[in-house]
């Protein structure tokens, strides 16, 4: 912790936690890191985007990668191998096997 009054030293990661590299948040080795963007949209469009995410037991950022990736494959313009969607619901443990009943 940095003293009152002191500034804290710089950093080069302009969000540290996020990007390329071992650490909390960040991808397993030998998977790319997902992209992050800003998008802005009307309030009305996301309200109901939210609504119908919600719908879907989806949250809103899963529901535009989902109607993003529809509409890439409708038009043909999907590339070959993205990685697939990320699975719904709450990772598994690591190292257990199925969880029974």
């Amino acid at each position: 912790m940095n003293p009152p009054g002191s500034t804290p030293p710089p950093s080069d990661d302009p969000l540290p936690g996020v990007g390329p590299g071992p650490g909390p948040g960040r991808p397993p080795a030998g998977r790319q890191a997902r992209k992050q963007v800003l998008l802005r949209l009307d309030p009305q469009v996301y309200d109901a985007l939210a609504r119908w995410a919600g719908d879907e037991l989806r949250s809103a950022n899963a529901q535009i990668e989902f109607l993003l990736r529809r509409a890439l494959t409708e038009a043909g313009r999907l590339p070959p191998g993205p990685g697939p969607l990320p699975r719904r619901g709450r990772p598994p443990k690591s190292g257990s096997g199925p969880a029974g009943g």
